[in-house]
């Protein structure tokens, strides 16, 4: 949710590799105003695997909840749904693993740059957003690994504008501010276009993806990036308007933002990843939201 919502991607509209969004940002982090957070049922600890509500912060054991920073406007990872609950494929999963530590989620939808330093400052429990991991990721806190995305380009149907990804030179591209995709992806195109003495492109930076695949489908932009799901997923929604451009790259992982401090944390919900992935849980929720290919097995903390 980057990471080029949320790093950089791989091949094959079959496979979900992906860029993740995620911001290294260190504005403050704040939820949006219009929104209300959405919590999951509350529940006891699952009876299946190991019971990890021992390796709780204190906070959130206090609290019986973990409050998680979310950009709710990466459909199909994570968006509003009745304009205040929050749903999507993160959600559903963490939601399942909150009750291996008998907990319930608060999702708290922010804007996707604010929500690492969110956590780092104590606003948020954890960070949830379709954040590929990267070196610059782990410096400011752990990252605990979920999932496997990548990077797609789309474009109008019938791509009117002529845009070739490799050569947007000269175009004007949609992309969410703070991604991997607007950080490391487009600075290296940029300079190849101007290397080789065309026109720089135009970027259209949107603090929401939504905003991005709105202006693609008014013709605002000519052409925008983000991490697969992402993009597969609105070519679904926009019913035929859009279409993909090119193939998925620069596979990476996806990874929960959890405070540096709390490392034993980090490593029980990989716990509770595992347990999930034994019993066949994860795997079903990947599949409900179509992301299945997209299911690793080597979760960890800052791989």
């Amino acid at each position: 949710m980057s990471v080029l919502r949320r790093a950089l991607v791989l091949s094959g509209v079959l496979v979900l590799a992906a860029a993740g969004c995620g911001s290294n940002s260190l504005e403050n982090g704040g939820s949006s105003p219009s929104t209300a957070p959405s919590s999951a049922p509350s529940s006891a600890p699952s009876s299946n695997g190991p019971d990890l509500s021992g390796s709780l912060p204190a906070k959130i054991k206090a609290a019986k909840k973990i409050v998680v920073g979310v950009d709710a406007t990466y459909r199909p990872n994570e968006f509003l749904q009745g304009g205040t609950n929050v749903v999507g494929m993160d959600v559903d999963l963490f939601d399942a693993v909150a009750q291996k530590f008998g907990v319930t989620v608060e999702w708290q939808p922010a804007t996707f740059s604010t929500i690492i330093t969110g956590v780092q400052g104590g606003k948020y429990d954890m960070g949830i957003s379709s954040f590929t991991i990267n070196a610059e990721r782990k410096k400011q806190v752990n990252m605990v690994s979920y999932f496997s995305a990548g990077t797609l380009w789309a474009v109008k149907k019938g791509n009117p504008k002529g845009v070739n990804a490799d050569d947007p030179c000269g175009k004007t591209i949609g992309v969410q501010t703070g991604t991997t995709q607007q950080q490391d992806d487009l600075p290296v195109r940029l300079k190849k276009c101007t290397s080789a003495g065309k026109p720089a492109f135009k970027e259209l930076p949107r603090d929401k993806q939504d905003q991005a695949t709105a202006d693609l489908v008014s013709g605002k932009s000519d052409a925008m990036l983000a991490d697969s799901p992402v993009v597969l997923d609105a070519i679904k929604q926009t019913n035929g308007q859009l279409e993909q451009l090119g193939q998925i790259y620069g596979a990476a992982p996806y990874g929960y933002v959890v405070p540096k401090s709390e490392t034993a944390f980090a490593q029980a919900i990989v716990q509770a990843l595992q347990a999930l992935n034994t019993e066949g849980t994860y795997k079903s929720i990947l599949q409900k939201w179509n992301n299945d290919s997209g299911a690793i097995t080597d979760f960890a903390v800052n791989p």
